[in-house]
């Protein structure tokens, strides 16, 4: 059996062991960045985050992930208790203080801050959010493509959580890679409530079919940058890309396919269900894909 890789594998980094996390307005050695048990976030999974990737000096579409985060806030009518300067300007103290130039990642969390009691209303958490940035330096180690199996674990109705939200509350995706697991594969490829193919545990997803690009409506998977750059890119550059509903039997016919996320980019995939994706990985068009998108951060660090 291939060994288990995920599609957030990175390079060990000694380094990170010794890594500077902000807690709440505090730059803290690893060891000392903590949060209280009474904290919104850990007791209920009440926040938001982000996921940042540090290219050359340059957080790659900081615009977009402060938009989300922000947006994502007023959704949960949460009080993030910066504004969006002070947020960038957090990342840069952290990243500063780490000494990151390049091949860094962030992860950027806002819970509702600490309970007086632990319990699940809101007003609860009377002394404000709780904000950590948590930065490795990490570079991509994905030793071979992507295995995916068809979990029984949807993504579900806006009505209930809406998926579209990057919140802590992940249980759900969790169920499914844990699925995954349990039948061989790496990820879990999940469906949406019609049995339309839409999304992976952790990333968008991407098939190629006779040069066409398909990736789903968007109804029920998370609002990916990474996922809306490569529709713009595939657009720009006159590859013909589709938002819409397609099923398993599609996605099996598929010639390649591929995962969207800050952490990796575009990762290609070569089995879902035993079923064998392409003769080559990345293919052509991913690879296509890739260099486009390479490009585009060049662009955005203009």
């Amino acid at each position: 059996m291939p060994e288990k890789v995920t599609a957030h594998e990175a390079e060990e980094d000694a380094r990170n062991e010794r890594v500077i996390v902000y807690v709440d307005g505090q730059l803290v050695p690893r060891a000392e960045a903590k949060v209280s048990v009474f904290d919104s976030g850990f007791m209920l999974g009440d926040g938001i985050w982000e996921g940042l990737r540090l290219y050359d000096g340059h957080w790659a579409f900081l615009d977009e992930h402060m938009d989300r985060l922000f947006e994502g806030a007023r959704a949960l009518d949460l009080d993030i208790g910066l504004d969006r300067a002070g947020v960038i300007a957090a990342v840069r103290a952290t990243q500063e203080a780490n000494g990151m130039v390049t091949d860094a990642h962030a992860r950027l969390m806002v819970t509702r801050g600490v309970k007086t009691r632990p319990f699940q209303h809101p007003s609860l958490s009377k002394s404000g959010p709780t904000i950590v940035i948590i930065m490795e330096h990490s570079r991509p180690r994905v030793t071979r493509p992507i295995r995916l199996a068809t979990v029984p674990h949807i993504r579900g109705l806006p009505m209930t959580q809406d998926p579209k939200l990057n919140t802590h509350s992940k249980l759900n995706c969790i169920l499914a890679c844990i699925a995954a697991e349990k039948a061989g594969a790496d990820e879990g490829l999940m469906l949406d409530v019609h049995g339309f193919v839409n999304t992976t545990n952790g990333c968008n997803f991407f098939i190629v079919r006779r040069g066409e690009v398909w990736t789903s409506t968007g109804d029920y998977c998370l609002n990916g940058i990474t996922r809306q750059k490569v529709i713009e890119l595939c657009r720009r550059d006159g590859i013909p890309v589709f938002e819409r509903n397609f099923t398993l039997v599609d996605t099996y016919g598929a010639d390649e396919a591929f995962l969207t996320g800050t952490f990796g980019a575009q990762t290609p995939v070569s089995e879902i269900d035993g079923r064998a994706i392409g003769s080559q990985h990345p293919g052509p068009v991913t690879a296509r894909i890739r260099e486009l998108y390479k490009q585009r951060i060049e662009e955005d660090r203009r």
